[in-house]
């Protein structure tokens, strides 16, 4: 049976087609697989957030469903998502908006100074392609049904100070980045896309956190002396390899070269270039 309602879902799919068209609240039935509230019309099956709202759809149902349906369910792209932390964390470098305050509460509380509440990670949603951290459950709800409503929004100038005592762990994902690293994130950074580094046998993308991870040791300022010239050194020798596949590039023929008519390092460096097949970078 819920086979069969999944196949033939309506066009508003598990989106509830009474909020939708009332309110424009994209309310998500998909957390239920129960068919308490869902209604079957013109061979399309629809579910509703609730009893009141199937009541109303049972009344009327062509008011819900096109071409009298007011609105049409956003596309997918256009839908806001829920983010995990792993996700979250995947979209690294990018920030969220409000530099982490929640969207809701601040727009609920009429975008005073007081409303700029800190979000907590463990509620964050993309949205527009962009990264808003919710205060807690009940926003986070609150913004994936009413996305238009929350999404576009403008920080006062003034922001309150960080309360004390707070663990940087503990501020959102942008104010921990800002109070924290930031410095050092945005030297490596500015480094790596100067360099563009591509470590043999590696993505570039890879090979770019590589080099940001071994710039930030290498320039720690609360590292001990020791540990920032191991890393100083790594970071070179991570170069030299990744300027590798430059030089042979520049110096690789397409036919075949007798050794004599060879750069003199040529034989050397190539060696050394396909030796770097599957070893680790760091500690290899």
């Amino acid at each position: 049976r819920t086979y069969e309602l999944l196949s033939r879902l309506g066009e508003f799919g598990q989106f509830c087609p009474v909020s939708l068209a009332e309110s424009q609240e994209l309310f998500d039935c998909s957390a239920t697989d129960s068919l308490e509230f869902a209604a079957e019309f013109r061979g399309h099956y629809y579910k509703m957030s609730s009893q009141e709202k199937l009541n109303k759809f049972l009344e009327n149902p062509e008011l819900y469903v096109p071409p009298l349906a007011p609105h049409p369910l956003p596309s997918a792209d256009m839908i806001p998502k829920r983010l995990t932390l792993s996700e979250l964390k995947s979209r690294f470098p990018k920030c969220a908006e409000l530099q982490g305050y929640c969207p809701v509460t601040y727009k609920d509380g009429n975008q005073r100074y007081e409303a700029l509440v800190p979000g907590s990670i463990n509620y964050a949603l993309e949205y527009h392609n962009r990264i808003y951290i919710c205060e807690n459950k009940e926003k986070l709800q609150k913004f994936l049904r009413s996305p238009l409503k929350y999404w576009e929004q403008k920080l006062p100038h003034k922001l309150p100070p960080l309360r004390e005592p707070i663990l940087l762990t503990s501020l959102p994902l942008p104010g921990y980045l800002e109070q924290g690293i930031a410095t050092s994130l945005i030297k490596a950074m500015n480094a790596a896309g100067c360099l563009k580094p591509k470590f043999p046998f590696l993505s570039i993308r890879r090979s770019a956190l590589l080099y940001i991870a071994l710039h930030l040791k290498a320039f720690n300022p609360k590292g001990s002396e020791y540990t920032r010239k191991k890393y100083k050194k790594k970071m070179e020798q991570f170069m030299e390899s990744c300027e590798l596949i430059t030089y042979l590039g520049a110096k690789m023929t397409r036919k075949y070269k007798e050794p004599q008519f060879r750069a003199i390092d040529f034989d050397h460096k190539l060696k050394t270039f396909l030796s770097l097949r599957n070893i680790d970078p760091i500690n290899g």
